[in-house]
């Protein structure tokens, strides 16, 4: 019974105590082409391509919020960025990745694997980004 009770309060105290974030404003961005990554950036999503990856670059007055979904068995993936806004504690940033339609794969790419990667261009603020 201790264990149990024990147990209900460590689980309460890890959620946030019912606060809803607050937004302030939703933020303007630009999704960058690979072409327009900076040097140092693109050398890192390079080495990360592979595997699933959510992080953030700073660099000249902009913050770089990049995120890649790893490795797929065919090309014709997209991005979609469902939200980036600024809240009180950070920035939150909400993407979805979606699948090709059925048939939409050229078939010269059929068994090409592609690594669908976004990076999100936007004014550098002092707080940290929380990937939803």
């Amino acid at each position: 019974m201790a264990v149990l009770l024990t147990a209900a309060f460590v689980m309460a105290g890890c959620g946030n105590g019912g606060e809803e974030i607050k937004k302030i404003k939703d933020l303007e961005f630009t999704v960058l082409s690979e072409d327009d990554y900076p040097a140092e950036l693109k050398t890192m999503i390079d080495e990360k391509k592979e595997q699933t990856f959510k992080m953030t670059y700073q660099d000249s007055g902009f913050l770089y919020i990049c995120i890649g979904y790893g490795k797929q068995a065919t090309g014709g993936y997209s991005i979609s960025v469902n939200d980036l806004y600024e809240a009180d504690n950070a920035v939150y940033a909400d993407t979805m990745l979606l699948g090709p339609e059925p048939g939409a794969v050229d078939q010269s790419k059929k068994n090409s694997p592609s690594y669908p990667v976004i990076v999100l261009k936007t004014e550098h603020l002092d707080k940290s980004v929380v990937f939803e």
